[in-house]
């Protein structure tokens, strides 16, 4: 009855295909009529194109024509046909939804089709890639079809000058990184001078590895940071101790949540070694934080997995794709107790100055379109985040490729065994073999037990990423063995040599499942593209990371009482099932996190939208008296207001507090006395508002006349965005500060995220207030100085993506928004028993109990 249903009812992708199906045979109709032109005749169709658009006719009316023109440029260009499926992805990245096209379909060819379209109306085109040398590849291979038919193209890279990136996105279509664009755009609302904006519109930007960049790597934000002034004696220190703590004993780890928790004996022994009576009093929270970094650091922080050390210090490698993330800090101070774990100089901890999450960046553009061999699991995040659908395009040749069920050993050395007698014996017909690991750690054990068994092969992970391309390249020759920590988002197709489909093709052999399907499910599309024969196969053992936190216990209760050797594996539906669940609840709790990072960076992007708004206004702007006019109006309002709260008692007003407030707050030194309390008596509160701003408008307009319209102007531009620049800093670190700390209101009964949107808001109008404050008092009372400049707050030091970074919080000068008595752990127990509160209801057993 289903499958009935389904032939009648077509599901959404199928009927989404049909739409594009219908515009493709339009595009494939003008193929003849297209090819007849000249050379000359078809680089003047850009010309063409961009009149019909200007004489009123819009983008979705050129396409077939557009495309068609695309296609026939490539192919004298490139010598590269688009294929028929390759034009409805292109209509699909158009219509700024996500083409879902499998490995080796040549998503980089069809980005040409919607690039060059959207490009015509002048506004840009950006085309994001993961990272720097696909996005210089790109730029030089798909870059000659545009500039064939006339258009200019930039490449957008990291340490280019202003000038130079400036000329990049002035480019009717600009290649780059999902960073790189990311970080310009927060750099854009930093800059003291117009002239040093780089960003025009956000127009349209096509994203390549759409998953890997919207999806993976949306949980940590883009960061700019500054250094911040701080002793890094309490790193080594915090260090000194850990490693004389034992595990069980002294502290506990939760494989889980990832998280390490002292015991009591624990607590004990820190306050001992630090000399320090109680480690969770307020003035001690800083030690307390430096340890919990440091514990991390040891416990949960592997080296040759997490990160490398090499001469550049500690090198975050990135989960997803196993690259070295150069540039990229931990933040909160865990990037300096790696450096102490790893008895390295720890760098000084930063401060954020400007902070976006990618998911928030990417939305700021009208619109979007995206490319990967695997979206469709995440088709409901891309939907409700971002607008867009996912649309599975057929492959262009059936898919024969074998996928093997998993097999599971009892432990890793088993797997591994096992793992290096398949290579031998396949190595043997000359069969080539792409080796998927999840770290370099274990690609390295695997090198090992590789050399000792004869085989020769190319172990590619983020040490020797320079010759990626290459290694992958000649990976699907005859005879060719290849270990790679994770193939997300390389780029590179793998072509199969001579001979190599008489032998089976390309063999992919994953040696662990990874929490994400996608990225399995990417190991496995590097075989059998374009219809080439191929196989896969992944060895699992429950000494895996996943199969440890997600599998359940009755796979190894039945492995143990079937009384299985450790290398006979097991297959069947239970094992198969569990790993699927496992990997189902890791991705559940992944968009749990997103979805989490995302509702709360919306209440920090609302308010830099507000912010970044309203800088630009005064960056641009000529006449920014009106803008101090207006802040005073709204401080005399508020000052006003707060001394006629009882307006109907005209006698309880503080008339005497109200001329007080307009003249230590809005008056120039000397004329403090310009507005009196004799001046406000009989008016009503209103009226009193109208003589203070009338009196406010008369002395600043006295002070243009005295130094001069041109250097007030410049004058007040320096102090606004001077107050905005350091308030909006300090603002970002408040509200990071309230995060870390908001889910402990759920044990209070409220709802952390509804708690942080309202303390988010009082705390973003105080900041309004201050700086209506501090820009009001410094234009009216200060100097104007001749050889006024502007100046940077801070200097910013680094750009990375990560978890915010936030300044010792023992120097820190906020205050926390609320504040609760707390029992100090050392002092008597208030429920009468005579103990020390830590050993009775203080106790770690009293509270989970």
């Amino acid at each position: 009855m289903l499958n009935l249903l389904r032939k009648v009812l077509p599901d959404s992708n199928e009927r989404q295909l049909k739409k594009c199906y219908k515009t493709a045979d339009r595009i494939e109709a003008l193929e003849a009529e297209i090819s007849a032109l000249s050379d000359e005749e078809l680089a003047g169709k850009t010309d063409t194109f961009r009149k019909r658009l200007k004489e009123g006719e819009s983008l979705d009316d050129l396409l077939p024509e557009a495309f068609a023109v695309v296609r026939e440029t490539a192919k004298r260009v490139l010598g590269m046909r688009h294929f028929y499926v390759q034009l409805v992805g292109g209509i699909v990245l158009h219509n700024g939804d996500i083409a879902e096209m499998k490995t080796g379909e040549g998503k980089t060819l069809v980005s040409t089709l919607p690039a060059y379209l959207n490009a015509l109306s002048g506004e840009g085109v950006h085309i994001v890639t993961v990272n720097d040398y696909l996005a210089r590849r790109d730029r030089e291979w798909m870059g000659q079809v545009f500039e064939f038919l006339g258009l200019t193209v930039g490449l957008n890279l990291p340490g280019m000058s202003p000038e130079e990136k400036r000329e990049a996105y002035q480019a009717d279509i600009t290649f780059g990184t999902n960073n790189e664009f990311g970080f310009d755009y927060l750099r854009d609302n930093m800059v003291l001078y117009p002239e040093r904006i780089v960003q025009r519109k956000l127009n349209y930007v096509l994203v390549d590895e759409v998953d890997s960049i919207l999806i993976d790597e949306a949980r940590t934000p883009l960061i700019i940071s500054g250094q911040a002034n701080k002793a890094t004696d309490l790193y080594y220190a915090a260090d000194k101790l850990v490693r004389r703590l034992k595990e069980e004993e002294d502290f506990t780890v939760d494989i889980k949540t990832k998280s390490v928790t002292l015991t009591e004996q624990g607590v004990d022994k820190a306050e001992a070694f630090m000399g320090i009576d109680n480690l969770y009093d307020a003035k001690n929270i800083s030690i307390n934080h430096h340890i919990e970094q440091a514990l991390k650091a040891h416990v949960i922080m592997k080296r040759d997995s997490d990160y490398v050390v090499n001469e550049d210090g500690v090198v975050i490698v990135d989960d997803f794709t196993g690259r070295l993330m150069h540039g990229r800090r931990y933040s909160d101070g865990l990037h300096q107790a790696i450096e102490a774990k790893e008895g390295l100089q720890v760098q000084r901890e930063s401060m954020t100055l400007a902070t976006v999450t990618l998911q928030n960046y990417f939305r700021l553009y009208e619109k979007r379109g995206g490319m990967t061999g695997t979206a469709k699991t995440e088709e409901e995040e891309f939907r409700k985040i971002y607008g867009m659908n996912v649309v599975s395009i057929p492959t262009h040749k059936p898919m024969i490729r074998q996928d093997h069920s998993d097999v599971l050993y009892k432990n890793e050395d088993a797997k591994f065994r096992a793992v290096v007698e398949e290579i031998v014996n396949r190595h043997a017909t000359g069969q080539p073999i792409l080796v998927g690991t999840i770290s370099i750690e274990k690609s390295e054990k695997l090198s090992k037990m590789l050399k000792k068994r004869g085989i020769p092969h190319q172990v590619l992970n983020a040490k020797n990423h320079a010759r990626e391309a290459e290694i992958i390249s000649q990976a699907g020759q005859r005879g060719a063995v290849t270990i790679a920590t994770n193939m997300a988002g390389r780029g590179t197709d793998i072509v199969l040599g001579e001979g190599v489909d008489e032998v089976g093709g390309l063999h992919v052999i994953g040696t662990e499942r990874h929490e994400s399907r996608r990225i399995d499910n990417q190991l496995r599309g590097r075989s059998g593209r374009q219809g080439d024969p191929g196989s896969s196969q992944f060895y699992l053992s429950f000494e895996d990371e996943l199969m440890r936190r997600f599998a359940s216990d009755r796979v190894q209760g039945m492995m143990d009482s079937l009384g299985l050797e450790d290398d006979v594996p097991i297959e069947g539906r239970m094992f198969t099932r569990a790993v699927a669940n496992a990997q189902k609840r890791v991705e559940g709790n992944n968009f749990d996190s997103r979805r989490w990072v995302l509702q709360y960076d919306d209440v920090l992007n609302q308010q830099r939208e507000i912010i970044y708004k309203q800088r630009r206004q005064v960056l641009m702007g000529d006449d920014l008296k009106e803008f101090v006019l207006q802040m005073g109006k709204e401080l005399i309002e508020r000052g006003v207001q707060a001394h006629t709260a009882d307006e109907d008692i005209p006698e309880e007003w503080d008339l005497e507090a109200i001329a007080e407030f307009a003249g230590t707050s809005l008056m120039p030194e000397g004329e403090e006395d310009a507005v009196t309390e004799d001046d406000l008596k009989g008016l009503e509160p209103d009226e009193m508002v109208d003589r203070i701003y009338e009196e406010l408008v008369e002395q600043l307009n006295a002070r243009e006349e005295t130094v001069g319209s041109e250097r007030l102007q410049e004058f007040i531009k320096v102090v606004i965005l001077r107050a905005v620049d350091r308030k909006w800093m300090d603002h970002i670190d408040a509200l990071d500060q309230l995060r870390q700390g908001i889910h402990l209101r759920a044990y209070g009964q409220t709802d952390p995220l509804r708690e942080y949107q309202f303390e988010g808001y009082e705390m973003f109008q105080q900041m309004v207030q201050e700086i209506q404050e501090e820009v009001v008092r410094y234009v009216m009372k200060s100097t104007v100085e001749e050889n006024v400049e502007r100046e940077e707050v801070a200097t910013a030091k680094t750009a990375s993506s990560g978890g915010s970074p936030h300044q010792d919080q023992e120097a820190s000068k906020r205050q926390p928004i609320r504040r609760t008595e707390k029992v100090g752990r050392n002092q008597p127990c208030p429920c009468g028993s005579g103990k020390k509160y830590k050993h009775c209801c203080g106790s770690a057993s009293a509270q989970t109990g």
